[in-house]
């Protein structure tokens, strides 16, 4: 009877340590070796260095308070864009925190532009709180701001606004986007250099 029972072990057993080297071990380390060799830069983290240092992620949000800088949308990760606190506020439609932050931030943008809609991602928060794209819209509500805070024409940063639109993928898959991170270091090689 043991005999049996080994012998209908083995089978299980063997199978059991295959499959978890190969799909726990030879299958990520492959893919990581492809995404190394194949696309390094997005593998990474699509990190920006300046003189050695990291400022920065093209693909991962950031907080921007200064009024010489295109603002992000509201973030729900941690104390607001925290790596490691990658979430949604799980607030739903229903709960009176967000609809009281929500309009707190409604009326903050109204009374900074008064008379313009206010973009619903300039209110919201993105379902992990570290988006890095805002709308063109709400790019160009924050267009006066940054012109007055750097002493720039108007006309010339919605020129880099323009420029700086990200049409959706093959002409329909995506939302046209700003990326915020990429629009700011545009910024402040175009104009005014930023406050130290």
């Amino acid at each position: 009877m043991n005999k049996d029972l080994v012998s209908a072990l083995r089978p299980a057993v063997v199978m059991t340590l295959l499959f978890a080297l190969l799909l726990g071990i030879a299958y990520p380390l492959a893919l990581t070796g492809a995404g190394q060799l194949l696309f390094p830069d997005q593998a990474n983290g699509s990190l920006v260095r300046e003189n050695g240092k990291i400022v920065g992620s093209t693909v991962v949000g950031q907080a921007f308070t200064s009024d010489r800088y295109f603002h992000t949308r509201p973030s729900a990760a941690g104390e607001g864009y925290d790596g490691l606190a990658s979430s949604g506020s799980n607030l739903g439609p229903t709960s009176q925190a967000l609809a009281t932050r929500v309009k707190e931030d409604i009326a903050a943008a109204q009374a900074a532009d008064p008379g313009k809609p206010v973009p619903v991602d300039m209110v919201t928060a993105s379902g992990s709180g570290l988006d890095p794209d805002i709308t063109p819209e709400n790019a160009y509500l924050q267009v006066d701001r940054v012109a007055r805070a750097r002493g720039l024409e108007r006309a010339a940063v919605q020129r880099l606004v323009d420029t700086s639109i990200e049409r959706p993928l093959l002409g329909f898959l995506g939302e046209p986007r700003v990326n915020v991170f990429k629009l700011n270091r545009r910024l402040d090689a175009f104009g005014a250099k930023p406050a130290a």
